[in-house]
């Protein structure tokens, strides 16, 4: 028979909201009360599910773009002309302009979703932690939730938001592949030497994967910071990577090769063959 006991006590104590006697009297129901036993360690898994998600720093004109966005908001009261549906328009245009607000408005609506799906579908009895339908799921949305914000960091304008999304990928478990693929679009391509030795950290704890190996080979050719050329040269040196002899032996052909990088290339080619 399902307990009948009030679940709002049972919050309750999970928030530590009760008063001593009823937090003993809890306890008491706890031990001997397997509904509700269940039901407090599903939420407590959840709970902890959700504290794996990162949460962005606010940029610096924050303040800036809250200031207009009440300013909006005071000459709209004032004015009373705001349909519903120019209302709805308004935000359509918010949150097109404001990435940022997007991005917090999906992780609002994705724990809102999966937290109203735990409450209405909370599991009786039998949980095993982490075998729950619902846990599953939120762990799930949680890992693709870490995706998307890394990814989104990796195409910030600002090179220090850069920085942070590679370190995100450190939060990611698995070979992600889409992950992988932006790690070497930045390698590649960004504008800032800094970006890329941390990307190319990043990469290193992916070369069991072949395609890495092979990616990270071919992006010796693309560099053309002294930084990034030499940290790959130590990174093709530590995987004793020969593959690599050729694309540096292109490289030292080029007339304007930073002169300790050239001496270090040459360093590693004799060390390879």
């Amino acid at each position: 028979m399902k307990c009948e006991n009030d679940k709002a006590q049972l919050t309750l104590y999970m928030n530590d909201q009760l008063m001593p006697a009823e937090r003993a009297a809890m306890e008491r129901h706890l031990a001997t009360c397997e509904d509700c036993s269940a039901e407090l360690e599903a939420s407590m898994q959840m709970w902890n599910l959700m504290e794996e998600i990162p949460v962005p720093e606010p940029s610096g004109n924050m303040q800036m773009r809250f200031n207009v966005m009440l300013d909006t908001y005071k000459d709209a009261v004032a004015e009373r002309k705001l349909t519903s549906l120019g209302l709805i328009e308004k935000l359509k245009q918010l949150f097109t302009l404001q990435p940022a607000f997007t991005m917090a408005y999906s992780i609002i609506l994705i724990v809102a979703g999966v937290s109203v799906g735990l409450l209405l579908n909370r599991p009786a009895q039998g949980i095993v932690a982490g075998t729950t339908p619902q846990i599953d799921k939120l762990s799930a949305q949680v890992h693709d939730l870490k995706e998307t914000v890394t990814l989104a960091l990796l195409q910030n304008p600002s090179a220090s938001e850069r920085m942070r999304g590679v370190s995100f990928t450190s939060e990611i478990k698995g070979e992600n592949k889409n992950i992988i693929s932006a790690l070497f679009v930045t390698l590649n391509n960004d504008d800032n030497p800094n970006v890329r030795l941390v990307t190319l950290e990043a990469l290193t704890h992916y070369v069991n994967d072949p395609a890495v190996r092979e990616g990270l080979i071919q992006s010796i050719e693309e560099q053309d910071s002294p930084l990034v050329q030499s940290a790959l040269a130590d990174v093709m040196l530590k995987l004793q990577e020969k593959r690599s002899v050729q694309p540096f032996k292109n490289l030292l052909k080029q007339k304007d090769l930073n002169m300790m990088v050239r001496s270090k290339i040459q360093e590693t080619i004799t060390q390879l063959i």
